[in-house]
Protein backbone atom coordinates (compact mmCIF):
# COMPACT_ATOMS: atom_id res chain seq x y z
CA UNK A 1 0.00 0.00 0.00
CA UNK A 2 1.41 3.55 -0.49
CA UNK A 3 2.85 5.65 1.78
CA UNK A 4 0.56 8.70 3.19
CA UNK A 5 1.09 12.38 2.04
CA UNK A 6 3.04 13.56 4.67
CA UNK A 7 6.29 11.53 4.85
CA UNK A 8 8.01 7.96 4.12
CA UNK A 9 9.97 5.97 6.73
CA UNK A 10 13.07 8.00 8.67
CA UNK A 11 14.88 4.51 8.34
CA UNK A 12 15.33 1.32 6.01
CA UNK A 13 12.30 0.46 3.43
CA UNK A 14 9.15 -1.99 5.39
CA UNK A 15 10.78 -5.44 5.61
CA UNK A 16 8.63 -8.36 6.99
CA UNK A 17 9.89 -11.95 8.52
CA UNK A 18 11.55 -10.19 10.95
CA UNK A 19 9.31 -11.85 13.68
CA UNK A 20 12.32 -13.22 15.63
CA UNK A 21 13.27 -9.44 16.85
CA UNK A 22 10.02 -8.68 18.90
CA UNK A 23 9.02 -9.68 22.29
CA UNK A 24 6.98 -12.45 22.10
CA UNK A 25 5.56 -13.64 25.41
CA UNK A 26 5.80 -17.00 24.47
CA UNK A 27 9.67 -16.64 23.49
CA UNK A 28 10.16 -15.16 26.70
CA UNK A 29 8.62 -17.77 28.70
CA UNK A 30 10.13 -20.23 27.26
CA UNK A 31 6.52 -21.81 25.98
CA UNK A 32 6.08 -23.20 22.23
CA UNK A 33 6.04 -20.51 19.81
CA UNK A 34 3.18 -19.32 18.11
CA UNK A 35 3.86 -18.73 13.78
CA UNK A 36 1.41 -16.29 12.67
CA UNK A 37 1.05 -16.14 8.96
CA UNK A 38 2.40 -13.18 7.09
CA UNK A 39 -0.22 -13.31 3.95
CA UNK A 40 -3.26 -12.34 5.28
CA UNK A 41 -7.04 -12.99 3.38
CA UNK A 42 -9.05 -10.00 2.13
CA UNK A 43 -11.58 -8.87 4.95
CA UNK A 44 -14.96 -10.43 4.55
CA UNK A 45 -18.12 -8.71 3.56
CA UNK A 46 -20.27 -7.26 6.61
CA UNK A 47 -20.34 -4.87 9.55
CA UNK A 48 -17.27 -3.85 11.06
CA UNK A 49 -15.20 -5.44 14.02
CA UNK A 50 -16.09 -2.20 16.85
CA UNK A 51 -12.99 -2.76 19.06
CA UNK A 52 -12.57 -0.95 22.35
CA UNK A 53 -8.80 -0.03 23.60
CA UNK A 54 -9.22 0.46 27.24
CA UNK A 55 -7.60 0.47 30.65
CA UNK A 56 -9.17 2.90 33.61
CA UNK A 57 -4.95 3.84 34.08
CA UNK A 58 -3.48 6.27 32.23
CA UNK A 59 -0.15 6.29 30.21
CA UNK A 60 -0.28 2.42 29.04
CA UNK A 61 -0.13 3.20 25.68
CA UNK A 62 -4.03 3.32 24.75
CA UNK A 63 -3.67 5.82 22.32
CA UNK A 64 -0.51 4.80 20.87
CA UNK A 65 -2.03 1.33 20.13
CA UNK A 66 -5.28 3.11 18.83
CA UNK A 67 -3.44 4.62 16.21
CA UNK A 68 -0.80 2.29 15.30
CA UNK A 69 -2.70 -1.16 15.05
CA UNK A 70 -5.21 1.37 13.28
CA UNK A 71 -1.91 1.77 11.05
CA UNK A 72 -1.18 -1.74 10.26
CA UNK A 73 -3.91 -2.75 9.48
CA UNK A 74 -5.18 -0.48 7.06
CA UNK A 75 -1.60 -1.81 5.64
CA UNK A 76 -3.29 -4.89 5.54
CA UNK A 77 -6.44 -3.89 3.53
CA UNK A 78 -8.70 -3.08 6.30
CA UNK A 79 -11.06 0.32 5.98
CA UNK A 80 -10.12 1.48 9.44
CA UNK A 81 -11.82 3.84 11.28
CA UNK A 82 -10.53 5.64 14.71
CA UNK A 83 -12.69 7.05 17.22
CA UNK A 84 -10.86 9.58 19.76
CA UNK A 85 -13.09 9.00 23.16
CA UNK A 86 -11.49 10.57 25.40
CA UNK A 87 -11.41 14.53 26.49
CA UNK A 88 -7.68 14.83 26.69
CA UNK A 89 -7.87 14.09 22.66
CA UNK A 90 -4.53 12.54 22.37
CA UNK A 91 -5.13 10.49 19.66
CA UNK A 92 -6.60 13.66 17.57
CA UNK A 93 -2.95 15.02 18.34
CA UNK A 94 -1.41 12.23 17.64
CA UNK A 95 -2.91 12.54 14.55
CA UNK A 96 -1.78 15.61 13.29
CA UNK A 97 -4.36 17.79 14.90
CA UNK A 98 -3.38 20.63 17.74
CA UNK A 99 -4.82 22.02 20.42
CA UNK A 100 -5.77 25.47 19.10
CA UNK A 101 -7.05 23.85 15.63
CA UNK A 102 -9.50 21.50 17.27
CA UNK A 103 -13.21 23.02 17.33
CA UNK A 104 -16.00 21.54 18.92
CA UNK A 105 -17.97 21.58 15.75
CA UNK A 106 -17.37 18.08 14.00
CA UNK A 107 -15.84 16.14 17.16
CA UNK A 108 -17.43 13.11 18.74
CA UNK A 109 -18.46 15.52 21.04
CA UNK A 110 -20.88 17.47 19.04
CA UNK A 111 -22.40 14.52 17.08
CA UNK A 112 -23.16 12.85 20.72
CA UNK A 113 -25.48 16.13 21.32
CA UNK A 114 -26.31 16.98 18.08
CA UNK A 115 -29.24 14.20 16.90
CA UNK A 116 -29.17 15.99 13.17
CA UNK A 117 -25.56 15.71 13.03
CA UNK A 118 -24.39 13.71 10.05
CA UNK A 119 -21.43 11.52 11.66
CA UNK A 120 -20.27 11.48 7.51
CA UNK A 121 -19.38 14.83 7.74
CA UNK A 122 -17.38 14.58 10.90
CA UNK A 123 -15.15 11.40 9.40
CA UNK A 124 -11.39 12.93 8.71
CA UNK A 125 -8.52 11.23 6.53
CA UNK A 126 -5.52 10.65 8.43
CA UNK A 127 -2.00 10.43 6.47
CA UNK A 128 -2.55 6.52 6.09
CA UNK A 129 -4.64 5.24 3.00
CA UNK A 130 -7.65 3.27 4.34
CA UNK A 131 -7.25 4.78 7.68
CA UNK A 132 -10.19 7.77 8.69
CA UNK A 133 -10.69 8.96 12.37
CA UNK A 134 -13.05 11.05 14.08
CA UNK A 135 -12.08 13.82 16.42
CA UNK A 136 -12.28 14.10 20.33
CA UNK A 137 -12.28 17.01 22.02
CA UNK A 138 -12.03 18.46 25.60
CA UNK A 139 -15.65 18.67 26.26
CA UNK A 140 -16.22 14.59 26.48
CA UNK A 141 -15.25 15.55 30.01
CA UNK A 142 -18.21 17.20 30.93
CA UNK A 143 -20.02 13.61 29.67
CA UNK A 144 -21.03 12.46 33.53
CA UNK A 145 -23.12 15.22 34.12
CA UNK A 146 -24.44 16.36 30.38
CA UNK A 147 -25.98 12.88 29.89
CA UNK A 148 -26.91 11.37 33.84
CA UNK A 149 -30.76 12.07 33.17
CA UNK A 150 -30.84 10.61 29.81
CA UNK A 151 -32.74 7.61 28.70
CA UNK A 152 -30.33 4.88 27.14
CA UNK A 153 -27.76 6.91 27.36
CA UNK A 154 -25.47 4.06 27.67
CA UNK A 155 -26.49 3.14 23.78
CA UNK A 156 -25.30 6.69 22.22
CA UNK A 157 -22.59 5.96 20.90
CA UNK A 158 -23.23 2.49 19.50
CA UNK A 159 -26.54 4.31 17.62
CA UNK A 160 -23.98 6.73 16.63
CA UNK A 161 -22.27 4.76 14.77
CA UNK A 162 -24.40 2.69 12.92
CA UNK A 163 -24.96 4.59 10.18
CA UNK A 164 -21.46 3.71 8.69
CA UNK A 165 -21.08 0.26 10.29
CA UNK A 166 -20.92 -1.52 6.60
CA UNK A 167 -18.66 1.73 6.08
CA UNK A 168 -15.63 -0.29 7.37
CA UNK A 169 -13.96 -3.26 8.25
CA UNK A 170 -12.58 -2.32 11.43
CA UNK A 171 -13.42 0.56 13.85
CA UNK A 172 -10.78 0.96 16.99
CA UNK A 173 -11.94 3.50 19.67
CA UNK A 174 -9.61 4.91 21.80
CA UNK A 175 -11.20 5.13 25.21
CA UNK A 176 -10.83 7.89 28.35
CA UNK A 177 -8.57 6.35 31.60
CA UNK A 178 -11.72 5.87 33.04
CA UNK A 179 -14.90 3.56 33.69
CA UNK A 180 -17.20 6.39 33.70
CA UNK A 181 -19.91 7.19 30.98
CA UNK A 182 -17.94 7.24 28.19
CA UNK A 183 -16.31 4.07 28.42
CA UNK A 184 -19.41 2.42 29.18
CA UNK A 185 -21.09 3.66 26.06
CA UNK A 186 -17.78 2.50 24.36
CA UNK A 187 -18.16 -1.08 25.63
CA UNK A 188 -22.18 -1.37 24.94
CA UNK A 189 -21.08 -0.40 20.96
CA UNK A 190 -18.26 -2.96 21.18
CA UNK A 191 -17.72 -5.89 20.17
CA UNK A 192 -14.28 -6.91 21.71
CA UNK A 193 -11.77 -5.00 23.88
CA UNK A 194 -7.91 -4.51 23.77
CA UNK A 195 -6.86 -3.94 27.23
CA UNK A 196 -3.22 -2.48 27.22
CA UNK A 197 -1.22 -3.01 30.26
CA UNK A 198 2.27 -1.99 30.74
CA UNK A 199 4.59 -4.39 32.32
CA UNK A 200 4.45 -3.08 35.99
CA UNK A 201 2.98 -4.66 39.34
CA UNK A 202 0.86 -1.71 40.15
CA UNK A 203 -1.32 -2.49 36.42
CA UNK A 204 -2.14 -6.01 37.85
CA UNK A 205 -4.69 -4.31 39.83
CA UNK A 206 -6.56 -2.22 37.60
CA UNK A 207 -6.76 -5.21 35.07
CA UNK A 208 -8.76 -6.60 37.48
CA UNK A 209 -10.68 -3.35 37.69
CA UNK A 210 -11.36 -3.24 34.08
CA UNK A 211 -11.97 -7.22 33.47
CA UNK A 212 -15.02 -6.55 36.35
CA UNK A 213 -16.40 -3.77 34.36
CA UNK A 214 -16.72 -5.32 31.11
CA UNK A 215 -18.61 -8.54 33.53
CA UNK A 216 -20.91 -5.32 34.50
CA UNK A 217 -21.68 -4.33 30.61
CA UNK A 218 -22.32 -8.06 29.57
CA UNK A 219 -24.70 -8.40 32.27
CA UNK A 220 -26.64 -5.26 31.78
CA UNK A 221 -25.97 -3.31 27.78
CA UNK A 222 -24.10 -5.62 25.57
CA UNK A 223 -23.94 -9.78 26.68
CA UNK A 224 -21.93 -10.50 23.60
CA UNK A 225 -19.21 -8.40 24.67
CA UNK A 226 -15.19 -10.37 24.21
CA UNK A 227 -12.02 -9.47 25.89
CA UNK A 228 -9.98 -10.07 22.50
CA UNK A 229 -6.77 -9.67 23.97
CA UNK A 230 -4.50 -8.25 26.71
CA UNK A 231 -1.43 -6.18 25.19
CA UNK A 232 1.44 -6.18 27.09
CA UNK A 233 3.16 -2.70 26.45
CA UNK A 234 5.81 -0.45 27.46
CA UNK A 235 7.97 -3.37 27.68
CA UNK A 236 11.88 -3.49 29.25
CA UNK A 237 14.14 -6.47 27.97
CA UNK A 238 16.45 -4.71 30.27
CA UNK A 239 14.73 -5.76 33.34
CA UNK A 240 13.59 -8.62 35.04
CA UNK A 241 10.99 -6.54 37.03
CA UNK A 242 8.87 -6.94 33.12
CA UNK A 243 9.32 -10.28 32.24
CA UNK A 244 8.12 -11.49 36.22
CA UNK A 245 5.19 -9.31 36.10
CA UNK A 246 4.24 -10.33 32.03
CA UNK A 247 4.83 -14.38 33.40
CA UNK A 248 2.29 -13.26 36.15
CA UNK A 249 -0.27 -11.92 33.07
CA UNK A 250 0.15 -14.86 31.16
CA UNK A 251 -0.16 -17.96 34.20
CA UNK A 252 -3.43 -15.72 35.36
CA UNK A 253 -5.09 -15.35 32.11
CA UNK A 254 -3.28 -17.50 29.52
CA UNK A 255 -5.81 -17.12 26.99
CA UNK A 256 -6.37 -13.56 26.83
CA UNK A 257 -2.60 -12.57 26.35
CA UNK A 258 -1.37 -11.13 22.87
CA UNK A 259 1.60 -13.25 21.80
CA UNK A 260 2.97 -10.31 20.50
CA UNK A 261 4.38 -7.69 22.63
CA UNK A 262 5.11 -3.37 22.47
CA UNK A 263 8.18 -2.55 24.23
CA UNK A 264 9.76 0.83 25.02
CA UNK A 265 10.96 3.02 22.47
CA UNK A 266 11.84 6.73 21.63
CA UNK A 267 10.29 6.22 18.22
CA UNK A 268 6.59 6.04 19.59
CA UNK A 269 6.98 9.35 21.08
CA UNK A 270 8.78 10.53 18.33
CA UNK A 271 6.31 9.78 15.89
CA UNK A 272 3.23 11.40 17.53
CA UNK A 273 5.56 14.45 17.65
CA UNK A 274 5.27 14.60 14.00
CA UNK A 275 1.62 13.35 13.93
CA UNK A 276 1.76 9.99 11.91
CA UNK A 277 1.67 6.16 12.92
CA UNK A 278 5.36 4.85 14.01
CA UNK A 279 4.54 2.81 10.64
CA UNK A 280 4.83 5.63 8.50
CA UNK A 281 7.86 7.44 10.62
CA UNK A 282 10.05 4.71 11.45
CA UNK A 283 8.98 2.16 8.80
CA UNK A 284 11.16 -0.31 9.74
CA UNK A 285 11.79 -0.18 13.48
CA UNK A 286 10.85 -2.81 16.19
CA UNK A 287 7.66 -0.97 17.18
CA UNK A 288 6.58 -0.20 13.88
CA UNK A 289 7.08 -4.26 13.15
CA UNK A 290 5.18 -5.35 16.84
CA UNK A 291 2.03 -3.28 15.53
CA UNK A 292 2.19 -5.09 12.24
CA UNK A 293 2.44 -8.33 14.01
CA UNK A 294 -0.31 -7.55 16.76
CA UNK A 295 -2.87 -6.68 13.66
CA UNK A 296 -1.67 -10.34 11.74
CA UNK A 297 -2.59 -11.64 15.39
CA UNK A 298 -5.96 -10.23 16.06
CA UNK A 299 -6.96 -11.33 12.27
CA UNK A 300 -5.04 -15.28 12.99
CA UNK A 301 -6.97 -15.18 16.03
CA UNK A 302 -10.62 -14.39 14.59
CA UNK A 303 -11.09 -11.41 16.53
CA UNK A 304 -10.95 -9.05 13.36
CA UNK A 305 -11.84 -9.38 9.84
Amino acid sequence: MAKGNSQVSRLDSKSTNRDGELAQTTLLLGRPPISIPEVVLAPEEGPATVISVVNQKGGVGKTTTTINLGAALAELGRRVLLVDFDSQASMTIGLGIRPFENEQYGSIWYLLNDPQADIREAILKSNVPGMDFIRGHEDLAAAEARFVSEIAKEHKLRKLLAPIINDYDVILIDCSPSLGTLTVNALTASHGVIIPMECEFFAIHGLSLVKETIQIIKSNTNPELKIFGILATRFDRKTAHSREVLELIANQFPDEVFDTIIARTIRFSESTSQGEPITTFASSSVGALSYRRLARELIYRGDSK
